[in-house]
């Protein structure tokens, strides 16, 4: 029997990258899949029908709470409550490395509406679907910039960091409805958006001299940690961060 038969899960962002990489893993270990972007999703879904597993897209924008009502009621119809949401949905690879004087309060407005309140708003409202489950396990997405205090970066680093500290307040508000909130932080990955982007091979480079284990991070060294948070392992773990980033930040 794998670890998630039968749970449903919800993960946003998931079109393509880190959050395609953990719907294939959730739904590999049994979970049914609500797999949510604001770009078309049914290329994963495909892939994990494909190998037997179930899943459903959908599309919805997380700042937009009449969508994130319709993808609750449409994954609710499909599987049932939702019992995981990973809140993967972010601005990163779309941004450029920047002195933060160079940074407008548009481009600030944008990265803090998606990253941050759109996290909000998300386990605003799927929060009701996991009382129906009487559980829960949110997994929240930060980042490693938090910790290295990335320079040139100060919003996507911000909006991180305020990840961090939401998981940790509301892994308290939630305790008594049995909701696991937790958040990990992500070292530099190889996704996909980063293969030909313009800012990153000196901070690859730099990233990996400063790890213990001296190679590049890929996407399915995250995807252990997601398992471990989305299962019953983690039952009695909740407002902590783990950070997975082969031993370049040590606390």
């Amino acid at each position: 029997m794998a670890r998630l038969d039968g749970k449903v899960a919800l993960v946003t962002g998931a079109a393509h990258g880190l959050g395609a990489v953990y719907a294939k893993a959730l739904a590999a270990e049994g979970a049914r899949l609500v797999v949510s972007d604001v770009v078309d999703c049914q290329p994963v879904v495909d892939a994990i029908t494909a190998t037997g597993g179930e899943a459903i897209a959908q599309i919805c924008d997380v700042t937009d709470n009449d969508a994130l009502k319709a993808s609750v009621t449409g994954a609710e119809d499909a599987f049932g409550p939702i019992e995981i949401l990973i809140t993967n949905a972010a601005l990163f690879v779309a941004l450029r490395r920047r002195p933060f004087e160079e940074i407008d309060e548009e481009e600030w407005d944008r990265v803090m509406r998606i990253n941050v309140r759109g996290t909000f708003q998300t386990i605003k409202a799927v929060v009701p679907s996991m009382r129906k489950c009487g559980r829960g396990k949110i997994i929240n997405i930060s980042s490693g910039t938090v910790l290295a205090g990335a320079p040139q970066f100060l919003h996507y680093v911000a909006s991180k960091g305020a990840i961090m500290a939401m998981s940790r307040s509301l892994s308290r508000e939630l305790g008594g409805d049995n909701i696991c909130v937790n958040t990990i932080a992500p070292g530099l990955t190889e996704s996909e958006g980063l293969a030909d982007h313009p800012d990153y091979d000196e901070a690859r480079a730099g990233s990996v001299s400063q790890r213990a284990f001296k190679r590049d991070m890929v996407p399915d060294d995250l995807t252990g940690t997601v398992l471990y948070l989305a299962s019953p392992d983690s039952d009695f773990l909740t407002g902590q961060m783990i950070n997975v980033d082969g031993g370049r930040s040590n606390y």
